[in-house]
């Protein structure tokens, strides 16, 4: 990924302007009219503003959202649907009418696009965002360009990435992208709604202590994401080595050309994550729980130390070797997440023990440091 990006505002900016491999999220509102149809007026300026970009030399994945919008009209509902049943019937017409339009626009320069529809299970399993992962990359081998959403015909609302922000910073991680783009109704982050008088616009965040005084909204009437859920999103891209850009769609020219607009987020290279840790801490499913004392949190929190059989205090689930478990405190904080090496029958037997009481079969760590991810470092 982008351990090397530790430089200046204008040295990050000319990094995105010039990346090879770049996502771009596009959000609802940017993506249909008032009345919630598919805009192919907006679709094509979109398009146009991508295709430069392509033209430039660089690989792009789309993220798209609007599916469930985009359902909205044909099917004669007047607002968005808040029951699950009714929001994946509007993604299944929805869909239908998005990759139609995203697919006829692109055509106007001889391209082919594909549709990739996720969901939180694709990336939880390691062999399924795998999979995920050939895919888009073989489709841009073959020239076409991915078009990514939310599968919300079958994500439940316990297996949902909950927004296509967050989507589109996992897919970023996952194709080890050289950079994010995050298109919104608004030019940048403010420190409160840009309508409100004296807010202050950031062209730039560096660490979390950058947002400390930052009041960032819900999404609007079409969308689910609004400014905090971007900002969510651009901190976890970061978090895994891609860094980002968030601005308006009606400045995507800009955006995509020279990035001269909106606000940038660094990488944080001493805190960045490995690949493996990245998905393991905020995209793999977990089987099971350990529960630590006091001492275990310090130890393991520290970084470079494994977990031991005698810091656990209590297990759930019914996990098994591979398998990845959530690590929480003593009072039930999330301490991280990592892959445990015994089945939850094994390890039950162990918990407290010290390495010389247990059999020599069970005197490896339960979490070796190498496959242990702790949050905090986090930004």
């Amino acid at each position: 990924m982008n351990a090397e990006l530790t430089g200046s505002e204008s040295e990050l900016r000319r990094h995105i302007a010039s990346a090879r491999k770049i996502v771009v999220k596009v959000g609802s509102s940017s993506l249909v009219n008032q009345d919630s149809s598919v805009s192919r007026v907006k679709i094509d300026r979109i398009v146009d503003a991508l295709e430069a970009r392509i033209r430039a030399g660089s690989d792009v994945v789309v993220v798209s959202s609007g599916a469930i919008a985009a359902g909205v009209a044909p099917l004669g509902l007047k607002l968005r649907p808040q029951d699950l049943a009714t929001k994946q019937a509007a993604a299944a017409v929805g869909q239908m009418h998005l990759a139609h339009t995203w697919a006829e626009s692109f055509a106007r320069y001889g391209r082919t696009v594909g549709q990739v529809l996720l969901t939180q299970a694709d990336a939880g399993r390691r062999d399924r965002a795998r999979n995920a992962q050939r895919t888009l990359e073989r489709l841009r081998q073959l020239g076409a360009v991915p078009i990514v959403n939310e599968n919300d015909t079958v994500a439940t609302s316990e297996m949902r990435f909950g927004d296509n922000d967050r989507l589109s910073a996992i897919v970023s991680t996952l194709l080890s992208a050289d950079a994010l783009v995050l298109l919104s109704d608004v030019d940048g982050l403010y420190d409160r709604p840009p309508s409100e008088p004296g807010a202050q616009f950031l062209s730039e965040v560096r660490s979390g202590n950058d947002l400390e005084n930052v009041a960032a909204g819900d999404g609007g009437r079409f969308g689910t994401g609004g400014m905090a859920a971007k900002v969510s999103a651009a901190r976890l891209a970061a978090r895994g080595g891609v860094p980002v850009l968030l601005t308006a769609t009606e400045k995507i020219a800009e955006a995509l050309e020279n990035a001269q607009v909106g606000t940038v987020f660094h990488t944080r290279p001493a805190s960045q994550l490995s690949a493996w840790k990245f998905w393991a801490l905020y995209a793999a499913d977990a089987e099971g729980v350990l529960r630590l004392d006091a001492g275990a949190v310090r130890a393991v929190t520290r970084g470079g130390t494994s977990l031991l059989a005698v810091g656990i205090t209590e297990i759930e689930g019914d996990f098994h070797r591979g398998d990845i478990v959530e690590i929480l405190g003593p009072n039930g904080e999330a301490v991280g997440r990592g892959e445990v090496a015994y089945d939850a029958s094994e390890l039950r037997q162990m918990l407290g023990k010290h390495t010389s009481e247990l059999e020599e079969g069970q005197r490896r760590a339960v979490v070796h440091a190498d496959y242990l991810s702790n949050f905090a470092s986090r930004l």
